[in-house]
């Protein structure tokens, strides 16, 4: 097995017994990327020369992580790299300080291969928005990614990078995990700090993890959760140790599947691979019942109207005279604003100022924007009831498995029907994980997605391992069809 195959905890392993070396594993890795990155494209910024600078610098770190490499969304701030946003509007911006996982990174000797690419803004479902390039997807470079972290995604799947760090502001952590058959985890709301990420909605943003199996996926969020005195929404909690979670057992775990999720617009092999996963969690010994999330049908709804409006009020600073790209076509200020807008933002992120703008306007605030914030209460007290019933609720990550480039650009309602499952879990800022569990009959990954008690990673961070531990489809790899 080749190094860039290996999960990080099994090259933590390699490091300690000397079967490798640092160097030998840095190498891998930018081998890979500059083998595999002109069919996959998952990067916006490639950091060769600065990589090997950094390895110099931590290799003797007393750190356990010291020298593992990593990749980076491109809306996390990076000192001394461009953080774009995959956008024209930040072409050129290199970011003067590090968002505050970034110095987490690198306090654990972590090195940093580079800057993966985005849907611009995190606004889209595909990563087809980037203005720079489109990133396909590894197991049929014909498919969409998933996004908005479709770069981060793709990378790791790809073998270019061990992990990645993505964002996730309606599922675009873990809708692009299930269509690229890696572990993807959304944090709860506040346990990771957003300080350094670039905004698109506030109360819905959240950094989190995308690996390769979810003991990494427990040793990555060990290093970037905690309190964050620059981040007023950072939660004050005791550190915990996640790895220590995974036991390997659901003997005894409630497990709710909302009915709603099995409706028509459920992708039958999708379906199919679910109720596998149902089955497996039942003689695992954990009680597996239906139960009903009332609201879901308003959630998605519900998530556009407050994100669009975030959106739209976090992105007025990037006017052309305060921050991002300037037009060189203006006779007056007004030209400037207008033009320089105009030209940075695309069609998408537009789109979604638009309509932030109209409903916090005068007359249509109380109509959409206060309403949304009375149903996202709603949304909250009904996963609320669910949890006292339930450890975990079960659903599909995605409807469908990945779908063709091109096939939605043009369909807006039908790209963000997709986000079905997952926009729910942020409106409540609860913690959700996908886990891959089969492959449809075109050979790709179909995944599902655990979501938790507020701030209660671990349990299911278990649900996850267990599911894993005890099925095959980890082992799965892609072979760049295409």
């Amino acid at each position: 097995m080749e190094i860039y195959e290996l999960t990080v905890h099994e090259l933590l392993e390699k490091l300690d017994k000397k079967e490798i070396t640092k160097e030998e594993m840095l190498a891998s890795y930018q081998n890979r990327i500059n083998e595999k990155e002109k069919d996959v494209q998952a990067f916006v910024t490639i950091t060769e020369q600065e990589a090997k600078e950094d390895l110099k610098q931590k290799a003797n770190s007393p750190s356990k992580l010291a020298g593992i490499p990593i990749g980076i969304k491109d809306n996390i701030c990076t000192k001394g790299v461009k953080t774009t946003c995959a956008s024209k509007m930040l072409e050129n911006f290199v970011a003067p300080y590090d968002a505050t996982v970034m110095e987490k990174i690198n306090e654990a000797g972590m090195v940093s291969l580079g800057k993966l690419n985005m849907d611009e803004f995190a606004m889209g479902g595909s990563t087809e928005h980037s203005y720079f390039k489109k990133t396909k997807n590894p197991w049929n470079l014909n498919k969409v990614p998933g996004g908005s972290s479709g770069g981060s995604a793709a990378a790791v799947a790809a073998g270019m990078v061990p992990w990645a760090l993505g964002s996730d502001t309606g599922g675009s952590i873990r809708q692009p995990a299930s269509f690229c058959g890696i572990v993807g985890l959304k944090p709860t709301y506040g346990l990771v700090s957003r300080f350094g990420l670039v905004a698109f909605a506030s109360s819905l943003d959240q950094i989190g993890t995308l690996t390769k199996d979810v003991k990494d996926s427990a040793l990555l969020l060990n290093v970037i959760a905690g309190h964050d005195e620059k981040d007023s929404t950072s939660a004050n909690r005791e550190k915990e140790d996640y790895t220590k979670a995974l036991k390997n057992d659901v003997k005894g775990l409630k497990i709710g599947v909302p009915k709603e999720y099995f409706g028509d617009g459920i992708n039958t092999e999708v379906k199919e691979a679910i109720e596998k996963v149902i089955e497996k969690y039942r003689q695992l010994g954990a009680t597996v019942e239906e139960c009903s999330l009332d609201v879901a049908d308003y959630a998605l709804a519900t998530y556009y109207i407050i994100a669009c409006a975030e959106a739209s009020s976090n992105l007025g600073r990037f006017d052309g005279i305060r921050y991002g790209y300037r037009t060189k076509n203006y006779e007056n200020l007004k030209d400037i604003y207008r033009n320089s807008r105009s030209e940075g933002f695309g069609a998408e992120v537009k789109r979604r100022i638009i309509l932030g703008t109209y409903v916090l306007s005068s007359g249509y605030y109380d109509a959409y924007y206060k309403k949304a914030q009375q149903v996202r209460t709603l949304v909250k007290n009904e996963y609320a009831k669910n949890f006292a019933k339930y450890d975990v609720i079960l659903t599909p990550t995605a409807s469908n498995v990945a779908f063709d480039i091109g096939s939605k650009i043009n369909d807006p309602l039908e790209m963000y029907l997709a986000d079905l499952c997952t926009v729910p879990v942020n409106i409540a800022g609860l913690p959700g994980i996908s886990v891959p569990c089969g492959l449809n009959s075109e050979g790709m990954p179909i995944g599902f997605q655990l979501i938790g008690k507020p701030f209660d990673e671990s349990t299911i961070l278990n649900a996850a391992y267990t599911y894993e531990q005890n099925t095959d489809f980890r082992k799965n790899k892609p072979e760049f069809k295409n």
